[in-house]
């Protein structure tokens, strides 16, 4: 009995624990009404270089953000490895995250693969960061990743 009771106890621990990542990581990404990208097809970057605007009706959701998708099948591509097409930093501009380590909101159609990732740019205002941020990229890359640890640890 005393075991049943720790194997309980341990699975109610981490279901919870999962569930308050979950929600803290959601809390860092940059979600529109709580979905990610504006509501773009993160399967479409890759696949047919472009951003796509998905379908309300075609969601799924990985550790807590939702993402919207222009057809079943990228769904389905992103169910199969959703690391593979999340946005980096959560979604928020890769160059003010490298720059300031700031969360700047993007324009999902500005956008780059680097090193098989999605990385998204703030455009607007006569401001194309994704300018900036190919003049530099190697730099800006490496204090991005670490500016980003320090918000979603």
């Amino acid at each position: 009995m005393k075991k049943l009771i720790l194997v309980l106890f341990t699975t109610l621990l981490t279901a919870t624990a999962f569930a308050q990542t979950a929600v803290k990581r959601a809390a860092e990404f940059n979600l529109e009404n709580k979905v990610a990208i504006q509501g773009y097809d993160p399967v479409t970057y890759f696949t047919q270089k472009k951003a796509v605007k998905g379908k309300t009706s075609i969601t799924a959701a990985y550790d807590g953000v939702t993402y919207n998708f222009a057809t079943q099948a990228d769904k389905d591509l992103f169910l199969k490895n959703p690391a593979q097409y999340e946005p980096q930093y959560g979604g928020w501009c890769s160059y003010a995250m490298g720059a300031t380590g700031e969360k700047v909101e993007v324009n999902p159609e500005t956008f780059k693969i680097v090193d098989g990732k999605l990385n998204l740019f703030y455009n607007a205002y006569f401001n194309n960061t994704l300018k900036s941020w190919n003049k530099d990229e190697t730099k800006l890359k490496a204090k991005a990743d670490n500016n980003w640890k320090k918000i979603i640890k």
